[in-house]
């Protein structure tokens, strides 16, 4: 049987953990940041997870992730 091939603009977006969990970077961060409060600007530096309905999408375009 071949190999699957992987999705590689969706492999660099977002990492898979241990756990088959999904996550992807916060939005709304290229510029404009200077306006935001402190606390903005620490939460846009935390991965936020994917939606599970989503995670199962990139899952399968992620044939080999862990």
């Amino acid at each position: 049987m071949p190999k699957i091939k992987t999705f590689k603009a969706l492999s660099k977006k977002v990492k898979v953990t241990k756990n088959k969990k999904v996550l992807r970077r916060k939005t709304k961060q290229n510029h404009f940041n200077s306006k935001e409060t402190g606390e903005q600007g620490r939460k846009k530096r935390k991965d936020v997870r994917l939606f599970k309905a989503d995670e199962k999408n990139v899952l399968n375009a992620l044939p080999y992730s862990n």
